[in-house]
């Protein structure tokens, strides 16, 4: 396999690399925290760094907290649809929302723009760049078009949540999307039809056109 190389008209997209999602956080991913050195490299070689920030309220609409007798990780069906009850993680103004110290020299100082979504208190957004209604956008695709991306390049937590949608509405929305899954980690939650988040994440990204880069 050829080594992945940055274009010029590329766009790296590092997605929620935050305390609550590394290794002692409220919303752990295992392994977390082990892509980020490799993340603060690769970013030097990209002319454009966006950095998505989970942020949300304390009494936000996806944490089970809120619902009376839900256990984290079941389901709730939402006006949007499915939604996933999570524990309460990256709330605003807690060292959880915090992005992860080894980063600060890195991929964060060399970002052009910090991107922070979920902070609307009735719809999740996993994607960097449309809520969960899949209506409402973030603005991200326009910043990206008026800086001339044509290719989105996704990294970060979790790669079958927020990394995955992100990748996905990218495709959707005219850009080429890549993931490289060497830098991401995933939750891998069990599915009732057998397999995991990540199985049905890898279905989705074949079908979509999503390239994944298993490593540099």
């Amino acid at each position: 396999m050829a080594a992945f190389q940055p274009r010029p008209a590329d766009a790296l997209v590092v997605v929620d690399p935050q305390n609550d999602f590394c290794p002692g956080g409220a919303l752990a991913v295992a392994g977390g925290d082990e892509i980020l050195p490799g993340i603060n490299r690769l970013s030097a070689q990209f002319p454009l760094v966006v950095v998505t920030q989970d942020w949300h309220p304390a009494d936000h609409t996806s944490f089970a907290s809120n619902h009376a007798g839900a256990a984290p990780f079941s389901t709730l069906a939402m006006p949007y649809g499915p939604q996933i009850l999570w524990p309460d993680h990256c709330v605003q103004g807690t060292a959880g929302a915090e992005f992860h110290p080894v980063l600060h020299d890195g991929a964060l100082r060399r970002a052009h723009l910090i991107l922070r979504k979920g902070w609307h208190r009735s719809v999740d957004s996993y994607s960097a760049f449309f809520e969960n209604d899949h209506r409402t956008p973030t603005g991200l695709a326009g910043y990206l078009r008026d800086k001339g991306v044509r290719r989105c390049v996704f990294v970060g937590l979790a790669y079958d949540f927020c990394a995955a949608w992100s990748a996905l509405d990218a495709v959707k929305l005219g850009f080429d999307a890549v993931i490289i899954k060497e830098l991401s980690r995933a939750i891998a939650l069990p599915l009732g039809e057998g397999g995991t988040t990540e199985d049905a994440a890898e279905r989705d990204f074949h079908a979509a056109g999503v390239q994944v880069v298993i490593s540099l």
